[in-house]
């Protein structure tokens, strides 16, 4: 499901209408399975990949906060990355890397074929991958409190308005955002509502209309941060501006600041 497609155009105002209607402590479900229906439009079977990051990224967090020893502590941050990271790289890089390997060892005229496989990428898998390795990074360095709400955890990893178009949000940012009892607010609903327009303009007129002409250079010319902004304003949630005109950073500080 795009943002900028007709199926979206209808779930939205659907979710927005009933999150607004339900009471506060029933949200979380809706939100939740609002952005795994929406992951699972993108293929129903891809949602064990972030349900399975989510899973073990959880259990680290509340296991390294109950863990004295410091090695201890350390064994499942080094683990939990391992196999977060083994699975962006898998799905991401496992054909890649395999027919590196293939062509230079043909170099040597080994005549070895390839060994690559139909791997279907998940969606959004390197922001939801960092998102809870940063998560437990904060838990291993005392900054954060592991969540043990595990259906508030699940929706900070899969929550739709930035899942697949980012920023990568911090645990002690949106948690407290997506817990909190939001009440409807006429100044936010306007303001989400500008930056949802503004973001479709950008994509479908501006981005869409110049991917005509750079795709044969660019692979994808896209910027859907603005209708993700909005979606999230829309509830009350601000996330993070990503991407604020990097380029025109004066110094390697703000251009860090300037792009998350």
């Amino acid at each position: 499901m795009n943002f900028n497609s007709l199926q979206f155009l209808i779930f939205l105002p659907v979710v927005l209408l009933m999150y607004w209607l339900l009471p506060h402590r029933l949200r979380w479900v809706l939100l939740l399975l609002a952005s795994y229906y929406f992951y699972m439009s993108w293929n129903a079977w891809l949602v064990f990949a972030i349900l399975g990051t989510t899973i073990i990224s959880y259990l680290s967090a509340i296991l390294i906060e109950r863990t004295e020893r410091r090695s201890l502590k350390k064994l499942f941050l080094v683990l939990m990355a391992i196999i977060s990271l083994g699975l962006l790289v898998y799905f991401k890089y496992y054909n890649f890397l395999i027919q590196s390997a293939v062509d230079f060892l043909n170099l040597f005229r080994m005549n070895i074929e390839s060994p690559s496989l139909d791997i279907i990428l998940p969606v959004g898998i390197s922001f939801y991958t960092f998102q809870t390795l940063s998560c437990v990074i904060d838990v291993y360095n005392g900054s954060l409190k592991a969540e043990r709400h595990f259906g508030y955890y699940a929706l900070y990893v899969s929550y739709f308005p930035q899942l697949v178009a980012g920023p990568i949000e911090r645990a002690g940012d949106l948690l407290p955002q997506l817990k909190a009892e939001h009440f409807f607010s006429r100044e936010d609903f306007e303001s989400g509502f500008r930056i949802l327009l503004v973001g479709f303009f950008r994509k479908c007129v501006v981005a869409d209309f110049c991917s005509l002409f750079v795709n044969n250079v660019f692979a994808n010319l896209g910027e859907a941060t603005g209708i993700a902004m909005g979606c999230a304003r829309m509830m009350g949630v601000k996330l993070t501006r990503n991407f604020n005109r990097p380029y025109l950073a004066q110094s390697y500080t703000e251009f860090s600041a300037a792009g998350t």
